[in-house]
């Protein structure tokens, strides 16, 4: 898995402060997408065991209270992502306990497969839905067309 962008501190995508991580990978292609840069899934830098620990070390951090952890992309639920986004949720689970885990994806929850849904029983949110430009409205809670759902789970 690759991966744009990790911001330790964001209180921008999620409620709260949160650790939020912009994985590549996207087959959506929405037109409009924020985020084009991360569509390829090769592009970005390679996800390592450095940075799994360091979300974990950041998201328990006394000093800094964080919410939770927010993974956007690109799509953490692409098929090239999803078997080391389950790991790093299942990891937030074990090692972090009481933050909340927020996902984006394009998929709807009735295109997941049974990896995709693995990673979804581990979520407190889940956005789903492209993003349709012509469905675009920035009054939206997070989430940019009105088509998106906020599903939450916990």
């Amino acid at each position: 898995m690759n991966y744009h962008q990790y911001y330790p501190v964001d209180v921008v995508n999620g409620p709260g402060t949160r650790c939020t991580l912009f994985v590549s990978g996207c087959v959506h292609q929405c037109r409009g997408c924020y985020n084009q840069s991360t569509l390829n899934p090769s592009s970005g830098h390679q996800f390592d065991q450095a940075l799994a620990d360091k979300i974990i070390a950041d998201l328990t951090d006394p000093r800094i209270k964080r919410r939770g952890l927010s993974l956007s992309g690109g799509d953490p639920l692409h098929p090239a992502n999803v078997t080391e986004i389950l790991a790093l949720v299942q990891r937030v689970r074990a090692e972090a306990p009481g933050k909340d885990i927020w996902l984006w994806t394009g998929y709807t929850r009735a295109e997941l497969s049974p990896l995709q849904l693995q990673v979804v029983d581990q979520l407190d949110v889940l956005i789903d839905g492209k993003f349709e430009q012509t469905l675009k409205d920035v009054n939206l809670k997070w989430r940019g067309s009105s088509n998106q759902v906020v599903h939450y789970l916990r």
